[in-house]
C-alpha cells in the first residue's frame, strides 16, 4: 500500500512517525514537485498544489488533514470521483471549545476592558454584564460547533445555534436556513462563526448582517476569514456598534503588516491556532479509515461534494 503525503508547511516527520506507528505496512511517499512518483493508493493533503493533481488521478480516496475542506474543494472539478474524507475531530473539538470559551468569558467578565485600563494605570471596577442578556450564537452546528455549545452550556449562557439545515440540540435555540438567519443575528450578543467555507457562506457576514447584531455585540471568528467582510467589520467596530472582535482566521494569512486590524485595539488577533491538527492523532484516524476502506466498509466524515463540506 502506498500513501502520498503532502504538507504545505514542509513538516512531514510527525506524520511519517504517526503512519509508521498506526499503519506500518504502508509505504508513505512525501510529494515533491518535479519528483517521479509511482501510482499511490491514497492521498493525504489539505490544500494540494496544482502540480499534485495529476498524482491523484488513480487514488482510491483522498484524506484531508483538517475539518475544513475548502483548501482541496477549490479543485473539485479536477479531482477524481473517489471519496474525499475530512478529519473527524482528532483533538480539534476540545481545542476549539477552549478557544471560544476563553474569548466569550474574556468579554463577559470585561477582561478586555480591564486590560486596557491596566495599561493606562486605571484601577476601576466595571459593572458586571447580566448573563441573561449575554446570548451566545454559534454559526455551524457540526461536531466542532456542538462541542463549543456544550462547553458554553456549563456557564449557563443563553445559547443559540444557526445551521444550513434544521437541527435540534438540547438547551439550544436553533435557527436554520436563509429565512432564520436575520432573527438569529438580532438576538445574538456574541456571534461565534464556525461555518465551513463554501460559495454560499463566503462574505456571509457583511455590513447589513453584522448590523443586525445588538448594539455592543461581539464577534468571534474561528471559521474562515472569507466569511467576514473585513472593511465592514472594521467600520462597525470603530463606530461602536460591535464592541470587540476576536479573529483567528483572515482572508490573507499571514495577516499583512499594513492591515488595519493590527492597529485596532478592540480587535484581538491570533495566527490561525484555534484548533491545530495533531499529527499523531490524525494519522491514527486516517489509518483506521484506510483499513476500513480496504475491508470494503463504510467510513465516517465523507465530504458532500454538492454541499462543499
Amino acid at each position: 500500500m502506498r500513501i502520498l503525503l503532502h504538507r504545505a508547511d514542509g513538516v512531514t516527520e510527525p506524520w511519517l512517525r504517526g503512519f509508521a506507528a498506526a499503519l506500518p505496512q504502508a509505504d508513505v511517499i512525501v510529494w515533491q514537485e518535479g519528483a517521479a512518483i509511482a501510482a499511490c493508493d491514497y492521498a493525504v493533503t489539505w490544500a494540494p498544489p496544482a502540480a499534485m493533481l495529476e498524482h491523484l488521478a488513480h487514488v482510491k480516496a483522498i484524506f484531508v488533514t483538517g475539518a475544513g475542506v475548502d483548501g482541496i474543494m477549490k479543485f473539485a472539478d479536477q479531482l477524481p470521483q473517489v471519496p474525499i474524507i475530512r478529519l473527524g475531530d482528532a483533538g480539534m473539538a476540545a481545542q476549539m471549545a477552549e478557544y471560544v470559551a476563553y474569548a466569550v468569558l474574556r468579554y463577559f467578565r470585561r477582561f478586555d476592558e480591564y486590560e486596557a485600563q491596566a495599561r493606562r494605570g486605571i484601577w476601576q471596577p466595571l459593572p458586571q454584564f447580566e448573563k441573561a442578556d449575554f446570548s451566545i450564537g454559534v454559526m455551524g452546528a457540526g461536531v466542532l460547533g456542538r462541542r463549543v455549545l456544550a462547553a458554553l452550556a456549563a456557564f449557563d449562557f443563553p445559547l443559540r445555534g444557526w445551521s444550513r439545515s434544521a437541527k435540534q440540540i438540547d438547551g439550544v435555540q436553533c435557527f436554520h436556513g436563509a429565512d432564520g438567519l436575520d432573527d438569529f443575528l438580532r438576538g445574538t450578543r456574541v456571534l461565534v462563526c464556525m461555518l465551513p467555507l463554501t460559495p454560499d457562506t463566503a462574505n456571509l457576514l457583511e455590513r447589513r448582517r453584522l448590523s443586525l447584531l445588538p448594539q455592543g455585540a461581539y464577534l468571534i471568528n474561528v471559521g474562515r476569514g472569507a466569511h467576514v467582510a473585513e472593511t465592514d467589520l472594521l467600520a462597525l467596530v470603530r463606530k461602536g456598534h460591535i464592541a470587540g472582535a476576536t479573529l483567528d482566521v483572515f482572508r490573507s494569512e499571514p495577516l499583512p503588516a499594513p492591515h488595519p486590524f493590527w492597529d485596532e485595539p478592540r480587535i484581538s488577533l491570533t495566527p490561525h491556532v484555534a484548533a491545530l491538527t495533531l499529527p499523531d492523532v490524525s494519522a491514527a484516524q486516517i489509518a483506521e479509515k484506510i483499513v476500513a476502506l480496504e475491508r470494503g466498509e463504510a467510513v465516517a466524515d465523507l465530504v458532500d461534494r454538492h454541499a462543499g463540506y
